[in-house]
């Protein structure tokens, strides 16, 4: 039998390394995807480290029920090799991209249609072996997507970058008060929701990020003014320059400086989307909350349905190209190494 190569953890909180395995056998309705592309995914490097950060020094173990080694990466397109024997055989060699976020199928969310939200999941790279590899086994093939003429690159960050930014922006779309839109934290999924929101809003995109060079890319890709949290006196410029601050947020970072700085210029009456996961606590006087009457709301990936609405707008060409780059799949663990140190602008492709 074929060989698949896979670059696993094989321990928490060290580098991945190759591991060489017999290439699985597609069973029932499962599908054998060839992996073309894998995005690197800043969730990743929380899975390598073993936690979660809550802040004030306290950590959520995330090891729990992960059997090592382990292969990560949900960012996947590619060719289908080989199907089960209930799967569809037409599917052999088209392109698809990979929608990673698959629950149990049983539970009230995944029949809701959220598997997404499913606490018995299986989602790729996070809970099932991934795309860090030669191949990837889907366990059905109402997972797959087809990307048409969407470059490949981009129908792979579409199911993850593309789907959490799209899904946050979502939560604002049919908010009554629609003036202004900031997005905060520009790294891969705050870049692809620069991209989106252009398509997704008629008002003018704000963003605000402490690298200067992701503000000037994201000026670049279509946002109109940029801003740099760290200023001083920053929000309260903010504050006067919007004439009350912004409606509608976005945070793509979700660390405590990030929402302590979308408090600070949300508007009256206006709405945080939090989809970042770097960590920590947040605090907010209850005096303040009620004061403005702002809402905040989590979100993290969406649904399947939500992944094909949003591969239909990139097919009907309504997805401009994010800043991205092509690196060997061998490579991988160097471009974890620099996402880590913050060296990373746009979205790592791994490629096999």
């Amino acid at each position: 039998m074929a060989q698949m190569r896979r670059q696993s953890l094989v321990k928490f909180d060290a580098p991945l390394c190759e591991t060489i395995v017999e290439t699985p056998k597609p069973q029932g309705r499962e599908v054998l995807v060839r992996i073309e592309r894998c995005g690197l995914c800043h969730s990743d490097l929380h899975i390598q480290d073993g936690y979660a950060d809550l802040g004030g020094g306290k950590k959520l173990d995330t090891t729990r029920g992960m059997v090592l080694p382990f292969t990560l990466g949900h960012e996947i397109a590619g060719v289908v090799d080989e199907v089960g024997p209930e799967a569809d055989k037409s599917l052999i060699g088209r392109k698809m991209a990979v929608f990673p976020w698959i629950g149990c199928g049983q539970c009230r969310d995944c029949l809701n249609g959220d598997e997404n939200l499913c606490a018995r999941n299986r989602f790729l790279g996070v809970s099932i072996d991934g795309g860090f590899a030669s191949h990837v086994l889907v366990p059905d093939q109402k997972y797959l997507i087809d990307y048409g003429q969407v470059p490949v690159d981009t129908a792979a960050t579409l199911m993850c970058s593309g789907i959490t930014a799209y899904g946050a922006l979502k939560r604002l779309v049919d908010r009554q008060r629609q003036r202004n839109l900031l997005l905060l934290g520009l790294g891969g999924v705050g870049m692809m929701g620069v991209s989106l929101a252009q398509a997704m809003f008629k008002q003018p995109i704000t963003v605000a990020d402490l690298s200067a060079s992701a503000r000037d890319a994201a000026l670049k890709n279509g946002a109109s003014a940029a801003y740099d949290p760290t200023e001083a006196d920053i929000a309260k410029r903010i504050v006067k320059e919007t004439d009350g601050g912004f409606d509608g947020i976005v945070d793509f970072a979700g660390n405590e400086k990030s929402m302590a700085f979308a408090t600070s210029v949300v508007a009256r009456g206006g709405k945080i989307v939090v989809s970042g996961l770097m960590g920590g606590n947040f605090n907010l006087p209850m005096v303040q909350w009620i004061y403005k009457r702002m809402t905040v709301e989590g979100f993290m990936t969406g649904t399947l349905a939500e992944a094909q609405e949003l591969m239909a707008l990139a097919r009907a060409g309504k997805v401009k190209p994010t800043p991205m780059k092509e690196e060997p799949m061998a490579d991988v663990q160097k471009w974890i190494d620099q996402l880590r140190a913050g060296k990373v602008v746009g979205r790592i492709m791994l490629k096999n």
